[in-house]
């Protein structure tokens, strides 16, 4: 694939120079700062060759690299072979970002491009600053793909529908009124949204516009008087028309929101998110920007009763899926046509079969021994391998729900594990069950808990470079802020309410890689002379391997911990299960 991309290379560089520009800067993501993206925007994919969800890529006259952080080390090394691109991996300690790169290869006076839309407002505000101050010059309207880019897909034009009150738990109005009063509390008058999640939610409207994230493109303004969507109209069929028409809603096209940004009165203070507007709608604007962390990022995280009640009920409907597909896989696996790919294909066939069930939330993660190493692996027909009872096999995978958002990894023994395989295994679970098992005073931040979950891998002079969890959506995107879990400081704080990954790993290259994950509630604990207190309340329903533990490492509370929670996710499985998967999962549940 990568080699394709040489043509390519060649062309953006013909309109480089025609355009007089020396480097362009190609991110990864649309003019809504999506992790992930319609193919319509996917230049960044269509250049190198590489097709992980984070990385920028810039081209020089005469050099080209793309830089991703260590996630897609292993992924970006094998798809850039051959491309014109040089692998630059980010936070190691000598590799130059981006911009010190530029400032260091390139002569004095030159012009530095990039596509404005495709940036946040906050970050190509900041890079057009360094940049001049250096001397250079900074272009934000260089479009090249639309001209070398002969078949680039259309943006789609899929219809929406309705997440109706039963699941979201709260109308347009409500949600409406309490994000006015966040605007107004900033001294703003209107709100300028272009985050697909947080429209999404805002109007209770989800689609099918971007693969496993459901939702619609589509920018929206919403002030004491008017919600506006600027979305195509055919996308919208007479239920939803009707819908939003009775909720106060108006619709114009997508392209319309630069002329109706341009002609707001000069005087009006409109609310952004300058990390989340893209740098050319920003710029357009003639209001007066207020700019600070979307209101709707705080209220979307922190999940209400119906939401929750919902989450949980999925949560069952997943484990049960899953018992059903490992149970499969055990009897399967000895045949010979176990690959990689089945593994996907079949986990999604379980999950289909389930209620209210749409879709993937991301592609299926399986990697088998050296592949689980490979943080973000999907297998293609030429990385594909046969499983065989011997060593570690990864899954991570997660499944969209009318009513709740499912992320789950196992890390399971195929056979004939080493003692260091199970001692590497059980550091790792150790850290899950510590997050897992915290308590924490309120205004806790994630950072703050993180080393919780690496402090075991740290004594043994190991470590994981991915965070520790991320937020997650309800029926949304599967990465949702803006509460995480790492060790990059983050002001947000845990909340009673919010959904968060749980996901300490370690990965030996070339060797094997284990990650173990579940979902967890930030929930209320105690309140005492020393504050308000809160823990985690475990989500996720399926058993972790006990065959691949090291018990002498584990302490008596650790085994209590496991037990406890194995017992849970046999008590709430096994209602749902027949008497063969009721044994099945009473084996894996069993006491140790």
């Amino acid at each position: 694939m990568s080699k394709s991309t040489l043509p390519r290379l060649n062309a953006l560089r013909e309109e480089m120079g025609k355009a007089g520009i020396t480097a362009f800067i190609i991110p990864g993501t649309d003019p809504h700062q999506s992790e992930y993206y319609a193919t319509h925007w996917a230049a960044r994919t269509w250049i190198t060759g590489f097709n992980g969800s984070a990385g920028t890529a810039v081209v020089t006259t005469n050099q080209a690299g793309l830089w991703t952080d260590s996630r897609y080390f292993l992924q970006a090394a094998q798809q850039l072979e051959g491309s014109g691109f040089d692998l630059f991996k980010e936070g190691l300690p000598d590799t130059p970002t981006i911009e010190q790169w530029l400032l260091t290869t390139l002569p004095q006076g030159a012009t530095i491009a990039i596509d404005g839309t495709l940036f946040g407002a906050t970050k190509a505000a900041a890079m057009k600053q360094n940049f001049e101050r250096h001397g250079f010059r900074f272009v934000s309207d260089f479009t090249p793909f639309d001209t070398i880019w002969n078949e680039r897909p259309s943006i789609p034009k899929n219809k929406i529908f309705i997440h109706e009150e039963k699941y979201s738990g709260e109308s347009i109005t409500a949600k409406m009124g309490r994000i006015m009063e966040q605007v107004h509390r900033e001294d703003a008058e209107a709100l300028l949204l272009a985050a697909l999640d947080e429209i999404a939610w805002a109007f209770n409207i989800r689609g099918t516009d971007v693969e496993c994230n459901p939702v619609v493109i589509c920018y929206a303004y919403i002030d004491d008087s008017r919600r506006i969507l600027f979305i195509d109209n055919d996308k919208i069929d007479e239920t939803a028309h009707r819908y939003l028409q009775q909720n106060g809603v108006e619709i114009l096209p997508y392209g319309n929101i630069f002329d109706f940004v341009e002609a707001l009165p000069a005087d009006k203070r409109v609310f952004v998110d300058s990390n989340k507007i893209n740098y050319t709608l920003l710029n357009k604007m003639s209001a007066v920007p207020v700019t600070g962390q979307s209101p709707i990022a705080l209220l979307k995280s922190v999940k209400n009763e119906t939401q929750l009640a919902g989450t949980r009920e999925a949560m069952i409907r997943d484990g049960v899926a899953l018992v059903r597909f490992f149970r499969w896989l055990d009897q399967n696996i000895d045949s010979g046509q176990v690959t990689e790919i089945t593994v996907a294909e079949k986990l999604r066939e379980f999950r289909s079969q389930q209620s209210l069930y749409v879709g993937e939330s991301f592609a299926t993660i399986a990697g088998f021994n050296a592949h689980g190493a490979i943080v973000h692996y999907s297998a293609t027909p030429e990385s594909n391998v046969t499983l065989t009872r011997d060593g570690f096999l990864l899954i991570d995978s997660g499944a969209q729900y009318l009513d709740g958002t499912t992320d789950i990894t196992r890390t399971v023994s195929l056979g004939n594990l080493t003692p260091r395989q199970k001692r590497d295994f059980t550091l790792v679970m150790k850290g899950h069950i510590a997050l897992a098992t915290c308590h924490y005073p309120q205004g806790t931040r994630g950072a703050q808990l993180d080393a919780l979950a690496r402090h075991f891998l740290w004594d043994d002079h190991l470590n994981y470079l991915h965070g520790t969890g991320h937020g997650v959506g309800h029926f949304l995107n599967v990465h949702e802020g803006p509460q995480n879990i790492r060790l990059e400081e983050n002001p947000t704080p845990l909340m009673p309410g919010m959904i968060t990954s749980n996901e300490p790993g370690l990965y030996r290259t070339g060797e094997y890689g284990i990650r173990c994950e579940n979902l967890v509630l930030t929930v209320d604990d105690e309140q005492n002379e020393f504050g308000t207190f809160y823990r985690f309340e475990t989500l996720t329903l399926f058993p972790f391997d006990t065959e691949a533990l090291d018990l002498s490492i584990m302490s008596e509370k650790e085994i209590e911990w496991l037990n406890s929670y194995h017992e849970m996710v046999y008590d709430r499985l096994s209602p749902m299960l027949n008497a063969d998967e009721q044994q099945w999962l009473r084996h894996k549940t069993s006491a140790i």
